[in-house]
């Protein structure tokens, strides 16, 4: 129930993305985010949020743990948008985090996933894999390195 208890705090994060999420010849852009991440319900709950500064844009993620199914639904939300795009669920296993679900990218269904992996005191990977055939294939096309901002010390 406390999967996400690594993630507290606050991160620098360097992201890397597909310019088109569904085509595997499209070029990758780079930029920097800030994340901040908190935890609720005694670890069964944890929230956080991003800014992209230089894309202009934030969101937040909402994570919320379900004792009967033994498994995580993660709700991600846009400024841009103001709505919550729907949820992908899943659990760890071996310290790594895989969690899929139902999505539409420019009309298209798609079936999305989310991966946490790499998970260290100080670092994390996350990574977005999106299919157009429910699963028989994976595109990867956005990877966002976490490292964690460390508090400066009074001089």
């Amino acid at each position: 129930m406390n999967d996400f208890d690594f993630l507290l705090g606050t991160w620098d994060v360097a992201n890397r993305r597909r310019t088109d999420f569904l085509d595997p010849d499209s070029g990758w852009e780079e930029f920097p985010a800030l994340s901040t991440a908190s935890r609720h319900f005694d670890g069964a709950a944890s929230f956080d949020e991003i800014e992209f500064p230089t894309k202009g844009f934030a969101g937040r993620t909402l994570r919320l743990y379900d004792p009967e199914r033994g498994q995580w639904s993660l709700y991600w939300a846009s400024c841009r948008t103001g709505t919550l795009f729907p949820p992908v669920a899943g659990r760890f296993t071996d310290g790594t985090g895989i969690f899929e679900g139902e999505d539409t990218y420019a009309g298209k269904a798609v079936r999305a996933r989310f991966v946490w992996k790499d998970i260290r005191a100080d670092s994390a990977r996350w990574e977005q894999y999106f299919s157009v055939d429910e699963g028989g294939t994976w595109l990867l096309n956005w990877t966002m390195d976490l490292t964690r901002r460390t508090a400066v010390q009074p001089a």
